[in-house]
């Protein structure tokens, strides 16, 4: 008699607290239904014009990875066939074309052994370096950054 009263009083307790939880009304931090779709635009244009056109994006701290400071939209997909960034960034060429070089961390592979073309786990450039796209932010953010004013040097 005693469990059974225990397990009805454990049942209601459950079914009350489903009841006062079942429609929080939860909202994304965009404030919008977490149900509704989602309304930001599909595609957003890339800010930047054609590569070599464009000064480099300042580094928000030391460690952060190059921007892409020019358009991607018309490069090819990174493969295993080819590499469109490589047609200027790479070691070969960077000179002729007048852009960055890849840092020299690309050129070295997991086990400390340097090679003459980037890595295969450097390869896939926008893995780490992303175009930049003119977006309000989603969220109010107060990040200051180090504000890096010159360009990080590399090892």
């Amino acid at each position: 008699m005693y469990k059974t009263l225990k397990l009805i009083a454990a049942l209601a307790a459950t079914c009350l607290s489903a009841l006062a939880f079942a429609d929080d009304g939860a909202r994304s931090m965009r404030g919008v239904d977490v149900a509704a779709p989602d309304p930001a635009p599909e595609i957003k244009p890339y800010v930047g014009k054609r590569p070599g056109t464009e000064a480099p994006v300042a580094r928000t701290f030391s460690t952060q990875p190059p921007v892409i400071p020019h358009a991607v939209e018309n490069f090819d997909e990174i493969n295993l066939e080819g590499n469109q960034c490589m047609d200027c960034h790479s070691a070969a060429n960077y000179k002729k074309k007048k852009a960055p070089q890849i840092g020299v961390s690309h050129f070295v592979d997991r086990e400390g052994k340097k090679h003459a073309e980037a890595t295969g786990g450097r390869y896939n450039c926008v893995q780490c370096h992303v175009p930049q796209i003119d977006a309000p932010p989603l969220v109010d953010n107060t990040f200051k950054g180090d504000a890096v004013k010159k360009p990080v040097k590399r090892n």
